[in-house]
């Protein structure tokens, strides 16, 4: 029924899928450029260096030798490429301050991005909030300037916690796909699909995981205006509904990766476009629904539509 009514909600605020879009496509351009900056000021001295051109050249070469069949090049192609790539190294070694100065750049440029961008999604979540408890109807601008004091703190909690439980996710996902082969039998590309699935299988346990444990975070501050703080707090320690808030989204993270692995193919990936943001909203639609059916609160699936425990005798519920 949550799921349901997650997907529901989702759909009546379709609008809301194109200014997530707009919004984010304004911040990757913007950021995006300033990374591009960073990027050409920090590694210009080893992108423009001979050394650099000379290890393209022996690249390109050896592609071309694939098609022309000049075996003389693909014969030299191993030691050409070796002698290349160690005066690149070199080159690298001696400009490491700057390589440095770039990664901790575009380090920050990822974290800026998705604390800006979670400042939309806590918008969209205000305006969920409005349609699912008095179903007004919430302006994207106004959410977004009405709660971005919350919002910015929100994020500035949310964004590190999440960077370090993705970063241990990571660590698990590289574990099920380059050492767990070694202890399954040998069944050959067999074996690789199996560690593909473990891997996949990890990465979205973990998510769903993550979505548990912070389902009741944003809605108890957009819903009953509990300090961020103290609502993650909260959030971690609620153990009401574990498994089935846990079963929803892990399910949910299911559907979301088939509709968008499904709709990229068979549009070349254009789909991606609406799919991507409309996943992030029924993500958020679902913490929403399991805040408000956990707290017992009555909310508005649709206009006809109210569901909860406490809706009104003789009233539309579900």
């Amino acid at each position: 029924m949550r799921f349901r009514h997650a997907f529901c909600i989702t759909t009546n605020h379709f609008a809301d899928i194109f200014k997530l879009l707009l919004y984010r496509l304004v911040t990757t351009v913007i950021l995006g450029s300033i990374a591009y900056v960073i990027l050409r000021l920090g590694l210009s001295a080893i992108t423009g260096s001979a050394q650099f051109a000379h290890l393209e050249e022996v690249v390109s070469g050896f592609f071309s030798a694939l098609f022309t069949g000049e075996s003389d090049v693909l014969r030299s192609f191993q030691s050409d490429f070796s002698g290349a790539l160690a005066d690149v190294l070199n080159l690298i070694e001696s400009h490491s301050g700057s390589i440095i100065g770039c990664v901790i750049g575009i380090c920050c440029i990822y974290l800026v991005s998705r604390f800006v961008n979670g400042l939309a999604v806590f918008a969209v979540g205000g305006s969920i909030d409005s349609r699912m408890g008095t179903y007004a109807h919430s302006s994207f601008s106004q959410s977004y300037f009405k709660r971005l004091g919350s919002a910015s703190l929100y994020q500035v909690i949310y964004v590190p916690v999440c960077f370090l439980y993705d970063a241990i996710t990571l660590v698990a996902c590289w574990f099920f796909f380059f050492y767990a082969p070694s202890i399954l039998p040998s069944w050959g590309f067999l074996t690789v699909l199996v560690a593909i699935s473990l891997t996949v299988t990890a990465l979205i346990c973990m998510q769903a995981l993550k979505m548990t444990l912070i389902s009741a975070w944003m809605p108890a501050v957009v819903t009953d205006g509990v300090g961020v703080g103290k609502a993650f707090a909260a959030s971690i320690k609620n153990g009401k509904d574990f498994r089935s808030r846990f079963g929803g989204f892990l399910a949910g993270i299911y559907c979301v990766v088939a509709v968008n692995v499904g709709f990229a193919f068979a549009t070349l990936g254009s789909s991606l476009l609406i799919t991507v943001p409309g996943s992030y909203l029924y993500l958020l639609a679902m913490q929403f629904v399991n805040y408000y059916r956990s707290n017992g609160k009555r909310y508005f699936v649709s206009r006809e539509r109210i569901a909860g425990e406490e809706a009104e005798e003789g009233g539309p519920k579900d």
